[in-house]
């Protein structure tokens, strides 16, 4: 689990990281980086923001006025560059192009059947939110069809393409699919952007999305989400931001450990993973 943006006290506290270590890693992480690719990096997800605000129509003229507007004092060429660097361009410039494009990309290619044979086959996600603490935070999942596994989700602050690609990218690195993958998920402009399925397309990953307006299509994020607010979200009275994330955390622990689910016979996510790969190395004995 990783949040986005919480303050370096909370995040040290609830992942119990001494703050040396944080700002070590940190320091480490940054040698070597010039002023100007560190500033780029920190309006990133500001242009991002304003990008998806304005449903892809903005290009670097009119997010850099959005910004000082904001507040940002920002060149529009400063701009430019970041979103030429992040694969963010307007759809005007292109908007037939795009169309077309849209089209190939959107079918749906599980159509309702979620059964599968074996893990990594197809991948769910969504994102849902709640509200703490007079914020709202919003939560991205991706589950295994096959055992009904939480294999990443996420916490942010800000609905956008880095929530989704980064819960992604958690996935892939515990995971380690092989090409092929099917990834399914709402047409949301999280999941719809030139930087999401570009680096699904770097993967080998298959997209697949749900009709417009139809939630049975993505049915099996829908009953997760349901799950995870009224077991976790709606019981809790969490006491601060850490408290909230250390007992999310252990939710999602326990749903995949601990509670039995029916489609897997009520045995739990990991017992009916792994029986399957007990199974698998038998097979090759």
């Amino acid at each position: 689990m990783v949040s986005e943006e919480y303050n370096v006290n909370t995040l040290c506290e609830a992942l119990e990281v001494a703050k040396g270590t944080y700002y070590n890693h940190t320091l480490r992480n940054k040698r070597g980086e010039t002023k100007s690719a560190q500033r780029r990096r920190e309006l990133f997800p500001i242009i991002e923001q304003i990008y998806h605000e304005s449903n892809q129509t903005y290009g670097a003229g009119r997010i850099t006025v959005v910004m000082r507007e904001r507040g940002i004092p920002v060149a529009e060429g400063t701009v430019a560059r970041i979103m030429h660097e992040n694969g963010l361009f307007s759809i005007r410039g292109g908007a037939k192009t795009l169309y077309y494009r849209n089209k190939e990309r959107k079918d749906n290619l599980i159509k309702q059947d979620f059964s599968v044979k074996e893990p990594n086959e197809v991948w769910v996600s969504d994102v849902t939110y709640f509200h703490f603490n007079n914020k709202t935070y919003y939560l991205c999942a991706i589950l295994d069809l096959y055992a009904r596994k939480v294999v990443a989700w996420k916490i942010s602050e800000r609905n956008s393409t880095h929530l989704t690609k980064g819960t992604l990218k958690l996935a892939i690195i515990d995971r380690a699919p092989a090409p092929g993958l099917i990834f399914h998920s709402d047409n949301g402009a999280n999941f719809t952007s030139y930087t999401f399925t570009s680096y699904l397309k770097e993967l080998d990953i298959k997209q697949s999305f749900s009709r417009a307006h139809n939630p049975y299509d993505n049915s099996v994020c829908e009953s997760f989400f349901k799950t995870l607010k009224q077991e976790e979200i709606y019981r809790k009275d969490y006491r601060s931001e850490k408290d909230m994330l250390r007992s999310i955390t252990r939710f999602m622990e326990f749903y995949n450990s601990d509670r039995p689910h029916s489609m897997n016979g009520y045995r739990t996510p990991n017992k009916y993973e792994a029986d399957y790969y007990k199974r698998k190395a038998v097979q090759k004995s």
